[in-house]
């Protein structure tokens, strides 16, 4: 029989609220004090899933302005064929 089976739902419990203190941890938004008071697992989730939202957005959005970058220096002939090989996936 797995260990996994053999878990109580307060074991099961404890390994849930530390994985959420985890993921609050990463948040930009969880200051000191924010992680002193208790908050509900759902505005955890939200906010996390908001924060990669919004990194994802960063990303793209960084990914454009790079593009631009390499078809301007391209333009005035520099040859950016290395660069464009680093970042292609």
């Amino acid at each position: 029989m797995s260990s996994r089976r053999t878990r109580g739902p307060k074991t099961r419990e404890r390994e849930i609220d530390n994985l959420v203190l985890k993921l609050q941890a990463l948040l930009p938004s969880s200051s000191s004090s924010y992680n002193k008071t208790k908050v509900p697992l759902s505005k955890i989730l939200e906010e996390t899933c908001n924060y990669i939202k919004s990194l994802r957005t960063k990303g793209d959005n960084l990914g454009e302005r790079l593009s631009q970058l390499l078809d301007t220096m391209e333009n005035n002939g520099v040859d950016v064929s290395v660069i464009r090989d680093l970042i292609q996936p």
